[in-house]
């Protein structure tokens, strides 16, 4: 018989983790290519550090995506890039159009994702592959007697 109550207990956490380290990654690359220009695009605009996009918003993207794929300081990261997925959502994609997708739309299908699965991160946390898990089992562990 399936238990399904078996599956989700044991592979629901390593599936988080999966996902955050999978979206981390991916997001990871945004910022490479607003910094680095690597993947290369063609018609990026130079890295300008103190601008909001590509500056701010790369910083954000690279140092962000690292810290989700290495599950550190997952939840305050995850807050902050929710946050930044929503404001270039409403800076940029909404100005072109109400419905992301739809006649050509806006394009802003990508940052509304980021957005909830970020939200997502912040609620539930990093997963059981994570440097957080293992601070937290750390400083959980309790000290032997005699210290």
């Amino acid at each position: 018989m399936f238990d399904s109550v078996g599956l989700r207990l044991t592979w629901g956490p390593r599936a988080l983790s999966v996902l955050r380290i999978m979206v981390g990654l991916l997001f990871l690359e945004h910022g490479t290519q607003k910094i680095f220009n690597f993947p290369p695009r063609p018609q990026a605009p130079p890295f300008e550090l103190f601008t909001l996009a590509p500056g701010l918003a790369g910083v954000l993207e690279l140092v962000g995506g690292i810290l989700i794929v290495l599950g550190l300081f997952t939840r305050p990261v995850a807050f902050v890039l929710s946050g930044e997925m929503a404001v270039a959502y409403f800076m940029s994609h909404a100005p072109r159009g109400f419905f992301p997708i739809s006649m050509g739309g806006n394009g802003g299908e990508l940052a509304i994702i980021y957005c909830f699965i970020f939200l997502y991160f912040f609620f539930v946390g990093a997963g059981i592959w994570s440097l957080d898990s293992l601070r937290l089992s750390q400083q959980s562990t309790p000290l032997p007697s005699g210290t």
